[in-house]
């Protein structure tokens, strides 16, 4: 395998100029914040604009990984505009949520003007990751007219099915994670430098600023609050070529598949975490940004390069290797599939047996179609009954759902958890086997309970014992029907159950085997249920997406990027990760706490310093015993101006009820000026 460390440049073809702060005027007299780089030639020779567009503040919080892009993009001939969302860093206005109508309108309203100026060429594409990702794809669904072209990164096309609240119908923690970090992120003012109002603006944000876990827990069902910004409701609305990222370290990877299936994208995945392909973990990384301005040449420019006729589906397939929640580097190899579904994919199907086993059945089983009633049969004539029962703790070693790096983010060792899940093992392998695709699995199961789950893990389990996550998937039962209209189980009452694991591309080692993992519990990647559930299986059916035939590799340019950000390190960050067992209150905890320094900006002479610490502590004989705590603080400073915020977020759960608690507090350097508590009991009616 070849390391591909980033390479430096700033050789560009243009000569550049920059625009710190670019004021956008909205419809309705708002003014967003911009930062824009373009050729220092554009106001007489115009060029495309390319937008990203998100909350994560262009003066401080994306500065490092903005200066290694769009200054390199810029300097080929584009116009690059770094827009902070409505209530968010140097922008007027407040936010109310994500991805709502009004953003939404915004993102179209900026389009439009960019298009209209006279350094813009009239075509505008747009890019982001994460939730830029989200919403250049939601922009894109609402058809601007000088939109061209999206490039997205890490996103969904499904805001239930596939994103941080719910997976499966289960709760996520990391809804309740994700409400804590907005609470924090959009507590901050304006740079007084930007904005001689920052003071009265920042009060206002501070009054506004909503507490969004609740709100999004007790959307239990997929309703229409979940259907707004999920593309998949029509895909036929997207209209404009989309080119595809995704990570097999990352949470996002099934969106890849959806959009190349359905939209005619472009796709790659990496193996990389929630990082940009050029900077992210674990390696080996890619030139994204040349792959990028191959995309936006065109069809932003018109260049006929041939990008329309690349590969549909790029892949690295990862290679066995030792588990590693802080992996570097990964081995494998890319594959290119010239069209996605491949014909080189197979499904195989392999029966569930009574002694543990995962096998070939003896006859054939039926096809599986979009309903999974009547397919299971006991092919074999040995009808069995395993029950799943895990303790409330297992899950420490799932991983968080979008790693950041290289701090014990991804999974780890599945096999202590292992040993306390059901089981089902395949035969060991005399030659590789490569999967490329979504396992399926069909359960046959009753449920002692009305509110349960089930996780099933695919690992590749070595010679040694150590068991490596490849794939994982789950299901609310409630949901087992329909994910808008989910209904508790019928305790007692037998049921048959489909679902699908995540996307994987994977070659196992000559010598490993197979194992699904099968629980019901996932603490902390799930909230626990109500109640301890008991599960029963008494048949099942993994397929799983074989590749086989001559491989098509793809060789990716080498990551380059722009100059690194001047800036000064006041003081070294430290993160800590660690699972702690108390052996007189019999809890186990999982502890993150990440001090990510202080850092002073030499540019603009803006300082910066932020912390967090996350608990979530469990009894393995109580799930509502359930317990997760999360604090964060922000500072900025500079001269004699210091601003600081604590954002506190902690939620329990009864047996009827999810409990929110949060408290926002800030200060004006020794002064506290604002302080406001949140509280909300959100009813259990599915999870």
């Amino acid at each position: 395998m070849t390391v591909h460390h980033p390479a430096t440049r700033d050789d560009f073809p243009y000569r550049l100029m920059e625009i710190e702060d670019l004021r956008i005027p909205l419809p309705d007299g708002t003014k967003l914040s911009a930062r824009v780089w373009m050729p220092d030639n554009a106001p007489q020779s115009p060029v495309p604009a390319v937008l990203e567009y998100i909350p994560y503040r262009k003066r401080d919080g994306t500065l490092p990984r903005d200066e290694l892009m769009h200054p390199y993009v810029a300097g080929h001939g584009y116009a690059c505009v770094r827009v902070d969302m409505r209530g968010n860093g140097d922008s007027e206005g407040l936010m109310s949520d994500e991805y709502t109508a009004q953003e939404l309108q915004d993102a179209c309203d900026v389009i439009a003007w960019l298009a209209a100026q006279d350094w813009c060429s009239g075509t505008v594409g747009m890019m982001g990751k994460s939730w830029g990702g989200f919403n250049c794809l939601q922009t894109a669904f609402l058809q601007p007219p000088a939109l061209k072209a999206v490039i997205s990164v890490y996103s969904t096309t499904d805001r239930f099915a596939d994103d941080i609240h719910y997976k499966g119908g289960c709760l996520l923690g990391e809804n309740f994670g994700w409400g804590a970090v907005m609470l924090s992120y959009s507590s901050r003012p304006a740079d007084p430098a930007l904005r001689p109002d920052w003071r009265e603006d920042w009060l206002k944000r501070l009054e506004a600023q909503p507490w969004l876990a609740p709100r999004w827990a007790g959307h239990q069902a997929r309703d229409d609050y979940w259907k707004h910004g999920s593309i998949c409701e029509d895909f036929s609305r997207m209209q404009v070529p989309v080119l595809s990222f995704g990570g097999w370290a990352d949470g996002y990877m099934n969106t890849v598949d959806a959009l190349v299936r359905n939209v005619g994208a472009k796709g790659i995945v990496g193996p990389w975490v929630h990082q940009y392909p050029h900077t992210a973990v674990p390696g080996p990384a890619i030139g994204f940004l040349q792959v990028a301005l191959r995309w936006w040449d065109r069809w932003l420019k018109g260049i006929e390069n041939g990008a329309e006729s690349d590969p549909a589906y790029r892949a690295f397939m990862l290679h066995s290797a030792p588990p590693d929640a802080c992996a570097k580097e990964r081995e494998g190899h890319w594959v290119a599939e010239p069209i996605w579904p491949s014909p080189q994919v197979s499904e195989v199907a392999l029966h569930l047996a009574a002694e543990g086993g995962l096998s070939a059945p003896q006859r054939a089983l039926p096809a599986q179609s979009a309903s999974p009633r009547g397919y299971l049969k006991t092919e074999n004539g040995d009808e069995f009954s395993a029950v799943v029962a895990t303790p409330q703790h297992l899950g420490m070693q799932a991983g968080e759902f979008f790693p950041m790096g290289l701090n014990g983010e991804m999974p780890g060792d599945q096999a202590g958890e292992d040993s306390v899940s059901l089981c089902f093992e395949g035969e060991v392998l005399e030659t590789p086997l490569e999967l490329l695709g979504a396992a399926k699995l069909l359960l046959r199961l009753s449920s002692d309970k009305p509110l349960a789950f089930v996780v099933a893990r695919l690992c590749d389990v070595g010679p040694d014992g150590s068991s490596v996550r490849i794939a994982h998937g789950m299901l609310n039962l409630c949901h087992r029907e329909d994910r808008a209209d989910p209904r508790p189980m019928v305790p007692g009452e037998e049921v048959e159950v489909a679902f699908l694991l995540d996307q994987m591309a994977y070659q196992l080692a000559a010598g490993h085997h197979l194992r699904l993992a099968l629980s019901t519990t996932y603490w902390p990647f799930v909230w626990p249920s109500p109640e301890t559930a008991v599960l029963t299986i008494t048949a099942g059916r993994l397929t799983l997406p074989v590749r086989q035939g001559a491989t098509e590799s793809w060789e990716p340019p080498g990551p380059e990027i722009a100059k690194p950000w001047h800036h000064r390190v006041l003081r070294k960050g430290k993160t800590r990760r660690f699972v702690e067992q108390d052996l007189i209150a019999g809890t186990q905890a999982l502890v993150v706490e990440d001090d990510l320094g202080e850092h002073e900006n030499m540019t603009h002479g803006l300082c910066t310093g932020e912390a967090m610490s996350e608990r979530w502590q469990i009894r393995p004989d109580d799930p509502l015993s359930a317990i997760a705590e999360h604090r964060w603080e922000q500072r900025l400073w500079r001269g004699d101006w210091s601003v600081r915020t604590e954002a506190w977020a902690r939620m329990t759960a009864t047996a009827s009820h999810l409990i929110h608690e949060a408290r926002l507090t800030a200060w004006e350097g020794e002064e506290e000026i604002f302080s406001r508590s949140f509280r909300e009991d959100v009813p259990r009616r599915f999870v």
